[in-house]
């Protein structure tokens, strides 16, 4: 199995950088979000070795949200899961958003010419009126809770699924992730046992004589739900979505947590999920929630890092004032603007 040991990161980064520049001749697309222009690179054609089998008997699905906002961590997020993967061409992409931006599907053919993917509308109204303020604007979004609903707006052929946030880039083959052995569990991620459990739900929660027994019979643990893989099949006849829905509701009448659509993830599954490595989700490299101050990695061997956290990499490097980890993304960055100061 390929994995990275976080002591050979940087200069792995500095290698796929150079291994990454296009060169002059290539293709620059625009893509028109809202009254500004976000310019991406063509991206290198990754093709299949000859270990890879039929496309369609071998297809791994991918889910991620595209978000105006996020969308220069989308093409980056790609491009390593593409780099790095040994049959990038069975790869297909499901793409979610709550917006009819133009231009953004001719965008991702500009990019990734020989990308398979679709794009989904997510109805932001369906879950609109689930929301409760949270300590983060970011993690109000609707598009946050899109990863809920994707049992229902997935298509039926679509079996299991890895859902990936848009702020990390995937230094491993992805096959590796999707080949995971569920056990029977509707998903699998990695677990964090060691984290202080009860921090991520509020005294009304603890202090309360019943909501507490919903762990009865589990041994909960923190996961992050940026990082996972769905049995859509078990999800869909598990009513999971409704399940997740109702401790939602729970939540507007009795503040019982703060962080977004994490929270009542942890209600319906912590302590009933399969648990895979922890290099799996090399997490919180965008600092805490509040002010997302610079962290370093943690030690052993590294499949996927993860900007979690208020501070993302795109946004601190074009600040002048990156993380030491934010130059682990930059190898990635396919936006135009990026190339031309480092040409300058």
């Amino acid at each position: 199995m390929a994995f990275w040991s976080s002591s050979l990161l940087p200069l792995l980064g500095l290698l796929s950088f150079f291994f990454l520049l296009p060169s002059s001749s290539s293709s620059v697309h625009a893509i028109r979000l809202g009254a500004s222009f976000s310019i991406f690179r063509e991206a290198p054609a990754f093709r299949n070795g000859d270990v890879c089998g039929t496309r369609d008997a071998n297809r791994i699905h991918v889910s991620m949200t595209l978000d105006a906002n996020y969308l220069r961590g989308t093409m980056a997020a790609v491009l390593s899961i593409l780099q790095h993967s040994t049959c990038p061409e069975n790869l297909s992409f499901h793409f979610l958003s709550s917006q009819d931006v133009p231009g953004i599907v001719s965008s991702i053919q500009a990019t990734f010419p020989y990308l398979s993917f679709k794009v989904y509308r997510f109805d932001s109204n369906r879950v609109r009126d689930k929301i409760s303020k949270s300590i983060r604007k970011a993690l109000d979004q609707p598009l946050n809770y899109a990863r809920i609903y994707l049992a229902d707006i997935l298509p039926s052929n679509v079996r299991r699924v890895i859902y990936l946030d848009s702020d990390l880039v995937m230094v491993d083959d992805i096959s590796n992730l999707w080949g995971v052995d569920l056990s029977g569990k509707v998903l699998a991620a990695p677990e964090y046992c060691h984290a202080n459990f009860t921090k991520y739900f509020t005294d009304e929660f603890w202090s309360s004589l019943e909501m507490p027994k919903t762990f009865e019979g589990r041994s909960p643990c923190y996961f992050n739900t940026g990082v996972m893989v769905v049995d859509v099949d078990r999800w869909r006849k598990g009513g999971y979505t409704k399940k997740v829905e109702e401790w939602m509701a729970v939540q507007k009448q009795n503040r019982i947590y703060n962080l977004g659509s994490l929270p009542p993830f942890l209600l319906v599954l912590a302590g009933n999920i399969k648990a895979v490595d922890h290099r799996w989700n090399q997490h919180g490299l965008g600092g805490d929630n509040l002010e997302g101050k610079c962290r370093n990695l943690h030690p052993g061997p590294i499949s996927l890092l993860h900007w979690s956290g208020k501070g993302k990499p795109w946004l601190r490097l074009d600040s002048g004032k990156p993380c030491a980890v934010d130059h682990l993304w930059a190898p990635y960055d396919l936006y135009r603007s990026s190339r031309v100061s480092l040409e300058e």
